[in-house]
């Protein structure tokens, strides 16, 4: 593989609120085991991805800033590889991951998307939308406000307003779930799945070379159905490398409540890594 020349980009500081060494340390840790397996890595910023300075045929990237996504779509009409897709990075931002989930009929919570200089009151009243999440719809979060919940339909509009003076033209209004928060890591394409609850020691592994045993009690839900629904979403976003929340219901019901392109695999990252990379040659090699 020595002759494999592959360009890593990472993920602008702006688009990592309080991730950036996660967000690094995941790529990184990739980086280095695709170097162990003979190939040639470089690593670049998103602006110079941006400013035209990556020619390697094969690119592997965190990015998140608007401007780099015509880029990797361009890089990959062109022939090239890259993981994640630049159209399925795009298809993750807020309003589009809303409209692609809901328009599939994936469990996600009831939603408004709406103009951030309009009136929402009475909409969320006339649903019933008392608490709910505020999403900025452009584009990643870039600040803890851009994703913020409220217990009423006046805060929903002071928020929308706060948007609003901000620049945010667009929002995503998130109906609240009730239930136990569950973080998601998978590859596309792998068997690798990683699962665990948020705020509970308790948790699921499964990979393609070690498992971990689990009561399954603890999981209170159907977790092969969820990851099959997880890996769903990845596909038809046209996400290789993913991960995401979900909120699991007292009856055992889920509803993924957000959807991320090359998350950090904080909890797992070592073993992420070598199966990212695995993934990555595979693909690779199918295109050769």
């Amino acid at each position: 593989m020595a002759d494999t020349k592959i360009a890593a980009i990472l993920r602008a500081g702006a688009y990592s609120p309080n991730h950036i060494g996660n967000d690094a340390a995941i790529i990184n840790l990739t980086c280095e085991q695709l170097r162990k397996r003979g190939c040639a890595v470089k690593t670049y910023s998103e602006e110079q991805l941006i400013a035209g300075a990556v020619t390697e045929p094969n690119v592997i990237h965190m990015c998140r800033d608007q401007r780099s996504f015509p880029v990797l779509q361009a890089m990959e009409e062109e022939g090239r590889v890259v993981i994640n897709s630049g159209y399925g990075v795009e298809n993750c931002t807020r309003e589009r991951l809303t409209r692609i989930l809901l328009g599939s009929g994936f469990p996600y919570p009831e939603s408004i998307i709406v103009n951030t200089n309009q009136t929402v009151t009475e909409q969320m009243t006339r649903l019933g939308m008392s608490q709910a999440w505020i999403k900025r719809g452009d584009t990643y979060a870039q600040h803890k406000e851009d994703v913020t919940y409220v217990r009423h339909p006046d805060e929903a509009q002071e928020v929308l307003q706060e948007y609003f003076l901000r620049g945010i033209k667009r929002a995503v209004i998130n109906r609240h779930l009730s239930g136990d928060q569950v973080k998601f890591y998978g590859v596309r394409g792998t068997d690798y799945f990683y699962c665990f609850y948020h705020f509970e020691k308790s948790f699921s592994y499964k990979g393609d070379d070690k498992a971990r045993h689990f009561d399954k009690d603890l999981m209170r839900f159907d977790l092969d159905k969820f990851r099959d629904t997880c890996d769903r979403a990845a596909d038809l976003l046209d996400i290789r490398i993913y991960g995401g929340d979900a909120i699991i219901a007292p009856d055992g019901s889920f509803s993924i409540i957000d959807f991320n392109d090359w998350p950090s695999f904080a909890p797992c990252r070592v073993e992420a890594s070598a199966v990212i990379a695995r993934a990555i040659l595979a693909e690779i090699k199918k295109r050769k």
